[in-house]
């Protein structure tokens, strides 16, 4: 072929034609085994065998190890080149890896979809597991918008009243050793709390994924979300109420709603305020977090450090690193799983949660 390109001067081209019959499914094949022991089967009751969508840096650091750790059994791995897929695949003892979602929602070997894609994906792929019959743990956000989060709310009321499928966000904080501590000293304090979460954020360039409205729905769905639920797990009662407004107009880059103050009314009177800043020095802690109640109060730096004031029996509990609550969110997730438990947070305050994040960061885009 390439001589008669090479002998006729006059040629401008060359069609090139193949046997279709040559073509076989495994030249197209989506899906390749990583080890030799893999699941074929129905689950057997009370295990929990996952398939992951997405393997980027949260999903291989934290998200995989964390399921490894806790016992769940790891079938097959997503990811939308493939390449990555096998790679963290084969490193974390997959069973397989792949580049096709169907090789997980369609696998009755696999009965939790763990989905930790690019967050304008996750309200869809949430839908597309609860409809193939899955548990789903999804990475936060749970949604973009009210109308993804309509969509979300929609399949999972569809479900069978039989149905003992479960949905968690991974909204990790409240599972952290010392917002646990926190939690049983102010459950004992019989009266509305007031809460300040200080987020020293950091900026993100514009022109990253996450601050794009489109694809990562801005840094206060993406991340701010975690504060928001933190607040509700502390006080225990339905947010009533969200104000929120952006702090000055856009900078040069066109970003507002990296810098930011949100307040939130509880069914009780609590009131928390988050301030989320992306405009303070590194120097500074990142995450600081104060509650005062009873004539009490708590201060949690960088979940590593946390002290009481004025508490008779608590005075300080600190870490050797950092515990954010990542490995204790799966592990109690997977047990709850295996044990036919419901999801550690119910879905109505996944839904509440989500809806008033949503309505901050709307708020925020709005003001003036």
């Amino acid at each position: 072929m390439y001589q008669g390109l090479s002998d006729n001067k006059g040629a401008l081209g060359v069609i090139l034609q193949y046997d279709d019959s040559k073509t076989t499914d495994s030249l197209l094949e989506r899906k390749v085994p990583l080890r030799k022991a893999g699941v074929s089967s129905d689950c057997p009751k009370g295990s929990v065998n996952a398939g992951v969508l997405g393997a980027g840096n949260y999903a291989s650091r934290v998200l995989i190890p964390a399921m490894k750790k806790a016992g769940i059994s790891l079938d097959t791995v997503v990811s939308s080149g493939g390449l990555s897929a096998s790679h963290h695949g084969e490193v974390n003892g997959f069973d397989f890896a792949s580049s096709d979602k169907q090789n997980v929602l369609e696998n009755s070997a696999i009965n939790l979809v763990v989905i930790a894609t690019r967050h304008d994906s996750h309200s869809s792929l949430v839908c597309d597991a609860l409809n193939a019959g899955k548990h789903v743990f999804v990475e936060k956000p749970l949604a973009l918008s009210h109308e993804e989060l309509d969509s979300v709310e929609s399949t999972w009321n569809s479900l069978s009243e039989a149905s003992t499928q479960q949905v968690m966000v991974g909204f990790n904080r409240r599972f952290a050793p010392q917002v646990v501590t926190m939690k049983n000293l102010l459950d004992t304090v019989k009266e509305p709390k007031t809460f300040n979460f200080t987020m020293n954020a950091g900026s993100i360039p514009k022109e990253s994924w996450v601050q794009s409205l489109e694809a990562g729905g801005g840094r206060i769905i993406g991340e701010a979300c975690h504060l928001i639920d933190l607040m509700r797990f502390l006080v225990g009662e339905p947010i009533v109420s969200v104000q929120a407004r952006g702090i000055g107009k856009p900078d040069s880059s066109g970003i507002k709603e990296d810098k930011a103050i949100i307040l939130l009314g509880f069914a009780d009177g609590s009131v928390g305020s988050v301030h989320y800043f992306a405009n303070g020095d590194k120097s500074f802690p990142k995450e600081r977090f104060e509650a005062f109640a009873g004539g009490k109060v708590l201060q949690l730096d960088n979940f590593r450090k946390l002290t009481g004031f004025g508490w008779p029996a608590f005075k300080k509990q600190n870490l050797m690193k950092q515990d954010k609550g990542q490995d204790a969110c799966i592990a109690q997730f997977a047990k709850n799983l295996a044990n036919g438990e419901a999801s550690p947070i119910p879905m109505a305050e996944l839904l509440e949660v989500s809806r008033a994040t949503i309505d901050a960061a709307e708020q925020i885009r709005a003001s003036e």
